[in-house]
């Protein structure tokens, strides 16, 4: 089997070609991706639910919108907790993943971490690949792979990141950000 280089940390943005309802103008920050497989979340699909209603103790932390995101299709009975975290050295109950972005154990009692978050999102479910599942996703086309920055975790209109995040790109790729949601009326 071919080594797989490491996308962990980095951006997936759904191509507009992706005919995958789950993943739909999504931008997916990806933790976890080796050949075993990838994991992430969707970082720009908020829902209607508020953090307090699942998770109570953490209500104060989490940013704006203050709800909780779909991470994605699998296990959405579950959360994760991803913050940003600045400074060389994390906290008890927070896991480096890349940068200053790492995941939160939301079995710590928030008050060891209040005071060194930058930003936190609770998501329930998250996105998952088995081995190969996602290179032959990109070979197809499904998905840019663009660089992440700390603030796209936080974002604080999630309903712009998709274009956002393509603006943002030294290449063709900024273009994409104006394409049209429905092609046919265009």
């Amino acid at each position: 089997m071919t080594e797989v280089s490491s996308l962990t940390g980095r951006l997936l943005v759904a191509t507009p070609a992706l005919a995958d309802p789950n993943f739909d103008r999504t931008v997916v920050l990806l933790l976890d991706h080796d050949e075993e497989g990838s994991l992430g979340v969707v970082l720009n699909r908020p829902t209607l639910v508020e953090v307090g209603e699942i998770l109570a103790p953490w209500a104060g932390l989490a940013g704006e919108p203050d709800v909780v995101f779909q991470g994605g299709p699998v296990s959405l009975d579950s959360a994760l907790g991803v913050a940003v975290i600045p400074g060389d050295d994390g906290p008890l109950g927070w896991r480096r993943v890349h940068g200053a972005i790492g995941l939160v154990d939301l079995d710590t009692p928030p008050q060891l971490l209040a005071a060194t978050l930058g930003s936190l999102r609770i998501f329930a479910g998250y996105a998952g690949w088995g081995p190969g599942q996602l290179e032959t996703e990109l070979t197809d086309g499904a998905w840019y792979v663009v660089d992440s920055e700390p603030g796209d975790v936080s974002a604080p209109r999630p309903e712009k990141l998709w274009r956002a995040v393509l603006r943002r790109q030294r290449s063709q790729l900024a273009m994409i950000a104006s394409y049209p949601d429905d092609p046919s009326l265009n």
